[in-house]
């Protein structure tokens, strides 16, 4: 049973009535709740505490939300809870309504861990990165953004355009599935190397091995460029970046009737059968 749960809620949406539930549930079983400080919440709504003296972290929001309470819980080494306000997102696997029975099977130990690797970035003006989802390396203002790519020291293209994305097998159904590139199911040892909109060249995405190393270069234009980790805008130039995809890092709860991928990117329309396709009434 956790003594204490960390909350981290989306900063916008009506929440009061998962917020409420959640309390109640703390309430009847003794466990205190406690809000969890990520980068952009002002919303209060428990007394501040440390990820790492809760046994579990609880997102209260969407997928975004859910990326900011992964990241504190994986610095804590615990792990953490997604509760779709919304749709059904990727990371956020339980309806709000479902909120009780989720806790009451995470208190059983009816729940299995669902390990998330990430993006390990070494940018020699910021230190060691750590990505969940993706890098984007983007153009901020007028001007090209040329990045080139090796792989294991070996050139593989030099691209002038918008920039790039780098983004984990989980990544690949966010911005990167967004710019055209290819979808990785979630168990493959890979990540992807995505052009955003270049002029001219060679615009293929690349699946880079798990036991491989990615660097990029960067130079830019009079408008220069930003680097985002997560969706976040990081306070540095990017220049040059090492990247390696590191197994195992963040975990998730998970249950064994936790929705496939496939089926959560079709039901949100992410993944469209063609129009010629005339489905069966039980097909789906």
């Amino acid at each position: 049973m956790p003594e204490r749960l960390g909350v981290v809620v989306h900063p916008a949406r009506p929440l009061d009535g998962p917020i409420n539930a959640l309390m109640r549930w703390a309430d009847r079983h003794g466990a205190e709740v406690v809000q969890i400080a990520v980068p952009g919440q002002d919303r209060r709504v428990a007394p501040v505490g440390q990820a790492a003296d809760c046994d579990l972290i609880v997102s209260i929001g969407g997928d975004g939300t859910m990326l900011a309470a992964i990241r504190a819980a994986l610095a804590a080494g615990r792990p953490a809870l997604g509760l779709a306000c919304g749709s059904l997102g990727v990371l956020t696997e339980v309806e709000a309504h479902e909120l009780d029975s989720a806790l009451d099977r995470f208190s059983a130990g009816d729940w299995s861990p669902r390990r998330l690797p990430a993006l390990a970035i070494a940018c020699e003006d910021a230190g060691e990165l750590v990505a969940l989802n993706d890098l984007v390396i983007v153009r901020a203002g007028i001007g090209q953004v040329r990045v080139s790519s090796h792989v294991d020291g070996v050139l593989f293209t030099r691209l002038a355009g918008d920039g790039c994305i780098v983004s984990t097998p989980l990544g690949s159904s966010a911005y990167s599935l967004a710019a055209g590139s290819a979808l990785i199911t979630p168990d493959t040892d890979a990540y992807l190397l995505t052009p955003l909109p270049t002029h001219g060249g060679s615009h293929v995405p690349l699946v880079v091995s798990a036991r491989s190393t990615l660097e990029l270069e960067v130079t830019t234009g009079i408008g220069g460029a930003r680097l985002e980790i997560d969706g976040q805008v990081i306070d540095t130039v990017p220049r040059r970046l090492t990247i390696v995809l590191r197994p195992d890092v963040a975990t998730l709860v998970a249950f064994a009737d936790t929705e496939p991928l496939f089926v959560s990117l079709r039901r949100r329309q992410l993944l469209l059968d063609s129009p010629r396709i005339i489905a069966d009434d039980g097909d789906a």
